[in-house]
């Protein structure tokens, strides 16, 4: 197993003052992460002891991301993967099983204390109450590492270390049973959807959770703990310090929640669609809540049936805002707004637009949270 020594000075989150503890010079783990919200997450826990690499390029879509020869190998020659999780990159699930068999796995989606969220079904969504036990759980102890671990790694001093080479990953039986870079994680109950005619293409029921995890700030802090726990069980030598700078990740990191809760309170009744239904982690957290989805939780293309019951919608509840998103079509968003008072803003689950590096994460938050403002003003 390789491992690499180093050094960097890492930028953290806008506005907080983290306290790197000063640590002696030692190799520290090779580290590989899928991206940027997660890259970000591991560089403020890492801080200027090392920095890892992320394979998915700005911009690029987790749904299909199709590997390169050079991502390959740095999964291959990783002692660590920190990544969102087998319901949104499948691709990534199998490539660590084939090539990565000496490497420490961990799917951040599946660790217990995460929030996890079920897809939800259908074009239109009624307005629910966001409360402590809606749709969200947390994973309990049997499922919360069960697939982020190899049998060279059983010395990690976890508390749960049944970690079997990946042989469950709390999947649902119909999340990947062949990993095709083409969507596999959709969940599809048939998987005749060459054409779209006849039925709401991917409308019917999506069964299983919604993989779009990183965009609760909640989960972003409980995987910062997680994130130092697991280097600093392959990095003893500066367990302290991963420790101590996922403390001050986490404490920024709340900070950021308050100032986005005060900013959402008064957008609770807000009527809004938004382009794909990625966002309801962060609908979640902070009690808002889209009436509907002109595409599913995969961005997959909306049949013309789904396009109606979304006009409908726009025109029954009077949607004062409709999302559209700088990876996808731009025209099926001004379809919708057709006729109607409807704005239109931006939203980006990936943060396209924004600068990679540590303070990536609260700056994502920021921006998902400044596109809803700027679409409730008038």
């Amino acid at each position: 197993m390789s491992l690499r020594s180093s050094l960097f000075f890492v930028p953290v989150l806008a506005g907080a003052h983290f306290a790197h503890v000063t640590a002696a010079q030692a190799e520290v783990p090779n580290v590989v992460t899928d991206m940027a919200p997660i890259h970000s997450l591991v560089m403020q826990v890492m801080g200027d002891l090392g920095e890892p690499s992320v394979l998915m390029p700005q911009g690029a879509s987790p749904h299909g991301y199709a590997l390169r020869p050079s991502d390959a190998r740095a999964v291959q020659q990783a002692d660590v993967v920190f990544w969102t999780g087998p319901k949104i990159e499948p691709w990534l699930d199998e490539v660590i099983d084939e090539i990565g068999d000496q490497t420490l796995s961990v799917p951040l989606a599946n660790v217990e204390g995460a929030t996890v969220l079920e897809v939800r079904e259908g074009a239109t969504f009624e307005r629910h109450v966001h409360g402590e036990d809606e749709h969200d759980h947390d994973h309990d102890e049997a499922e919360a590492h069960d697939d982020h671990d190899h049998d060279d790694h059983d010395d990690h001093g976890h508390e749960e270390e049944a970690h079997d080479d990946h042989d469950d990953h709390a999947h649902e039986a119909e999340d990947h049973d062949d990993h095709d870079h083409d969507h596999d994680d959709h969940a599809h109950e048939d998987e005749g959807h060459d054409d779209h005619d006849g039925h709401d293409d991917h409308d019917h029921a999506h069964e299983g959770t919604d993989g779009h995890a990183w965009l609760d700030p909640m989960n972003g802090r409980v995987w910062l703990g997680v994130i130092a726990e697991e280097l600093a069980a392959l990095d003893a030598e500066n367990a302290e310090t991963y420790r101590a700078n996922a403390a001050a990740a986490q404490e920024a990191l709340d900070v950021k929640i308050a100032e986005i809760q005060s900013e959402m309170a008064p957008l609770s009744e807000m009527n809004f669609i938004v382009f794909h239904d990625a966002y309801n982690y962060f609908e979640n957290r902070f009690g808002l809540s889209a009436a509907g989805s002109i595409s599913i939780s995969d961005a997959s293309a909306p049949s013309p049936a789904r396009i109606r019951e979304i006009q409908d919608k726009v025109k029954e509840i009077g949607i004062t805002c409709v999302f559209s998103e700088p990876q996808f079509n731009a025209g099926l968003v001004n379809t919708v707004l057709d006729g109607t008072e409807a704005k239109s803003a931006v939203i980006d689950p990936l943060g396209v637009d924004l600068t990679p590096g540590a303070g990536f994460y609260g700056d994502l938050m920021d921006s998902l949270a400044g596109a809803f403002t700027a679409c409730a003003e008038d």
